[in-house]
């Protein structure tokens, strides 16, 4: 309860103050005066504003995004919601003189920062006391924990891993420890002895963690069914309907239209500099595989030095010498890939989708993950699940659990919401580093 009336006195206050901007500058300017209802509903308006971009940047998910996560999802917000209330006002006046009276605006912007900076490191502040790290006991199968238990360190902040049980202890053993903690993490271990856990926390009241399986994705969206007394769980299994492909393709072609149009500057930029570079080909074709497993030419702006798969086809890596330094730039921006609009207008990708990969690393990742083409019942994207929660150097196995996470959860929402949550990963660094030096894929041995 405490965090929710910290969240809504949050949207509260911003909306005030614009609702103070409103009556004191921006009400007079309109050339239509307006019912009080009428000032009610523009200030209302904008704190749907607030609640919309929030939730899609996660800007009020204090503990759950690191303090500065939080901070930079707010900057986005502040920055969209006030950009969009602008233009509302100027498509109101009518005259659309742009800028002659964007200093309040701009003094809006900075007055909600400094407001949220505060807000936000008081409740983190307010959260670490409420809820301090968990004590967690891990249990682990044949697989190494060494990769979870990293991650967890990284958020020290809500987990600590203090003991760590392989399922060789014996289940009586495991069993006697977990009644020691507050919370249980179950590592990637078979679903029988998984089921005995889970049961059993659940029994005791204990908080469980658990790492999900491919078929646990599949289950997590399932339609249930009632047949008589036996509940059913139906897997439709078919990728998405007619109905969501047709709106889907309609939003794609709307997107990369004016997707080229917007970025026609900046791309006639980068194509000057490559080319200025090295005096090489602007571009990059290769061939990628999309939905069915068909192949296509991706196109993308040429970030390596020519002939940079001379010895053989590999992912980028975290120190690789072959990308030039324009390359380096649009890289770690992503404008590598605006080219790729084209390939969504032509049809061959959607804007939102899996990674498209190529032939011959999809059939080495088949080799150790069996279930890896699962990923081809849609069409490869620009952005997607995996590119917007995960990283460029996720392991395949996790870049297929959130590939399907979006396969089997699709709507038109979750393509807008992902739609805009790639404008919060453009900056952040850990999206574009590459593979380790020492690998050619993103697969890793488990140690």
């Amino acid at each position: 309860m405490i965090m929710f009336w910290s969240k809504l006195f949050i949207v509260l206050l911003q909306t005030g103050i614009y609702g103070w901007l409103w009556y004191g500058h921006y009400k007079d300017m309109m050339p239509v005066k307006y019912w009080e209802r009428g000032n009610w509903a523009i200030i209302a308006l904008y704190g749907i504003f607030i609640i919309v971009f929030s939730r899609a940047f996660g800007a009020l998910k204090v503990g759950y995004l690191k303090t500065w996560d939080i901070m930079y999802s707010q900057m986005l917000t502040i920055i969209c919601v006030n950009g969009v209330t602008y233009l509302q006002l100027e498509l109101i006046n009518g005259d659309w003189k742009l800028f002659e009276n964007s200093e309040p605006m701009f003094l809006l912007c900075a007055v909600d920062f400094i407001i949220v900076l505060c807000w936000a490191l008081f409740m983190r502040w307010i959260y670490a006391i409420i809820y301090p790290p968990h004590e967690m006991l891990l249990i682990y199968g044949n697989i190494s924990p060494d990769a979870i238990i990293s991650k967890l360190e990284s958020r020290k902040d809500k987990y600590h891993v203090k003991e760590k049980m392989p399922l060789s202890a014996g289940m009586d053993n495991i069993l006697e420890r977990i009644l020691q903690y507050d919370a249980v993490l179950v590592g990637d271990i078979p679903v029988q002895d998984r089921n005995v856990f889970i049961k059993y926390c659940f029994e005791k009241d204990i908080r469980c963690y658990g790492i999900p399986k491919i078929s646990d994705i599949m289950i997590r969206n399932s339609e249930s069914i009632d047949l008589f007394d036996s509940p059913l769980l139906l897997f439709r299994n078919n990728g998405l309907t007619y109905r969501q492909m047709f709106v889907k393709r309609a939003m794609d072609i709307v997107i990369s239209f004016v997707g080229i149009i917007l970025a026609s500057p900046f791309m006639l930029i980068i194509a000057l500099a490559i080319k200025l570079y090295d005096h090489g080909p602007v571009f990059y074709k290769q061939k990628r595989q999309t939905m069915g497993g068909r192949e296509f030419d991706i196109l993308k702006f040429r970030s390596m030095i020519v002939d940079s798969e001379q010895h053989g086809a590999r992912l980028a890596k975290e120190h690789d010498d072959r990308i030039t330094p324009v390359g380096k730039v649009i890289r770690r921006l992503h404008f590598d890939e605006l080219p790729q609009l084209f390939n969504i207008l032509k049809g061959d990708m959607a804007f939102v989708g899996p990674r498209p990969e190529r032939k011959e690393i999809t059939e080495e990742y088949t080799k150790e993950i069996p279930e890896f083409p699962f990923r081809l019942k849609v069409k490869a994207g620009l952005t997607g699940y995996a590119q917007v929660y995960g990283q460029y150097n996720t392991v395949p196995y996790d870049k297929l659990k959130l590939d399907l996470t979006y396969i089997t959860n699709y709507s038109i929402w979750l393509d807008i919401k992902l739609i805009i949550l790639t404008v919060k990963i453009l900056f952040q660094k850990e999206k574009s580093e590459g593979v380790d030096d020492e690998q050619k894929t993103a697969l890793k041995k488990e140690g």
